[in-house]
């Protein structure tokens, strides 16, 4: 029933479509919904949040600032809904991940907790990169019907104190999953989902963490949680979208939870496609939601102006080896053999990151592959099958061109 919606981005409301799509048949859910802060709910509307027309008793009071009680209410009673249906469609022991704000992160976790899910986790992603909230009250000060001398008076003695709203350098993810069929071995076996994938780094080398950093801060959070910064290639002149993630985040969850590359990948949110690009540079199919048709066409977009390259290709490699090696690996050695002759042979992305892994893993070495026609031209560091230029490469021998080059032929 999925087929028809596979690596595709789905025009509609989320609840209306995911109601179509078939049980136990989704390996992981990655998203990041409304907040349901004041105008970021289900209705929410880009031109309302980023216009200052709509905004509430001060002009200057940006979208998402209006404090209201009933919003966490509401958005527990949406996203419950929405929980629902997410555990309908995951495969037993498949993640849910979801992005929150601190205020109504509670608000989030116990409706996806009461839709039947386990929270196993929060994942916080840390930054420094954002603007304090928090106002001064002097204007309010300035409307008093008192004495200017009162309102100087007033305005030293509030010096420095403001509104309770702290600048926040944090965003919670919860780390939901839906309950396994009998053992973990077992549901792994049966659903390939439901396990971490721990040959995933990050920081220095170091074993998965719950917190990602996406700036710099300092040396011992950097060796612990830094993972590569978003640029602005990443995002995309043309993109609109306000509340853009990190690829490098999404990859890095993607990386440590769906095992095979025919994992499939669904965010009912999927905004400006960030997850669906990092699905599609992992090799895993994705289905994306959304119901702003401009959002959409940005993602299209962006899925289609990637290639298909991650920083996290290795990890896949690694994991790639462990199923091939179910069915033997004397054709990885052939492989290795054969282009050490300088031959060459016609492989998937996935046994290219199974060739990878297996070398780089025995202190070998890693297969390049051509920047312009995506094919294989030699391990680097075993022979001279790779060629560059002073800006670009590796190139094979039939795509490298510059004047008064010898071409070295495979």
């Amino acid at each position: 029933m999925n087929g028809e919606y596979l690596n595709k981005i789905i025009h509609g409301d989320t609840l209306q479509v995911l109601s179509v799509l078939e049980d136990n048949s989704i390996d992981l859910v990655l998203t990041d919904p409304p907040y349901f802060l004041d105008k970021m709910d289900n209705g929410w509307d880009e031109k309302k949040v980023a216009s200052t027309k709509y905004h509430h008793v001060v002009k200057s009071l940006p979208a998402g600032m209006k404090f209201d009680k009933e919003q966490g209410k509401k958005f527990y009673d949406w996203y419950y809904k929405i929980s629902k249906q997410v555990l309908r469609v995951l495969k037993p022991g498949g993640f849910f991940f979801s992005f929150s704000s601190p205020r109504l992160y509670h608000r989030m976790v116990s409706a996806i907790d009461d839709a039947g899910f386990l929270i196993r986790d929060c994942f916080i992603w840390l930054y420094t990169q954002n603007q304090p909230k928090a106002m001064s009250l002097n204007h309010f000060i300035d409307k008093l019907n008192e004495d200017e001398r009162t309102k100087t008076n007033l305005k030293k003695q509030l010096h420095g104190w403001k509104t309770p709203q702290i600048k926040s350098c944090f965003e919670p993810i919860v780390m939901a999953q839906k309950e396994t069929e009998g053992t973990f071995l077992k549901n792994f076996r049966k659903y390939n989902v439901g396990l971490l994938n721990t040959h995933v780094k990050i920081g220095q080398e170091m074993f998965p963490s719950n917190v990602v950093s996406t700036d710099t801060i300092n040396q011992v959070v950097d060796k612990c949680f830094l993972i590569s910064k978003p640029n602005k290639k990443e995002k995309g002149d043309f993109n609109l979208h306000r509340t853009v993630k990190p690829l490098s985040l999404c990859e890095y969850i993607i990386s440590l939870t769906t095992y095979s590359h025919k994992a499939i990948v669904l965010d009912p949110f999927a905004g400006s496609g960030t997850t669906l690009v990092a699905a599609k540079n992992l090799g895993r199919k994705f289905i994306g939601i959304d119901i702003n048709k401009e959002y959409i066409e940005i993602a299209k977009r962006r899925i289609k102006s990637f290639a298909d390259y991650s920083r996290y290709n290795a990890v896949a490699g690694e994991r790639q080896l462990k199923i091939f090696e179910e069915v033997g690996m004397d054709w990885i050695d052939e492989e290795y053999r054969k282009r050490q002759d300088g031959q060459r042979h016609a492989l998937t992305q996935e046994q290219h990151a199974s060739v990878n892994a297996r070398y780089t893993r025995k202190g070998g070495c890693t297969l390049e592959y051509c920047c312009e026609c995506g094919n294989p031209t030699g391990f680097a560091g075993k022979g001279d099958d790779s060629l560059y230029t002073e800006d670009n490469g590796p190139f094979c021998s039939e795509c490298f061109k510059v004047p008064n080059v010898e071409v070295r032929s495979a």
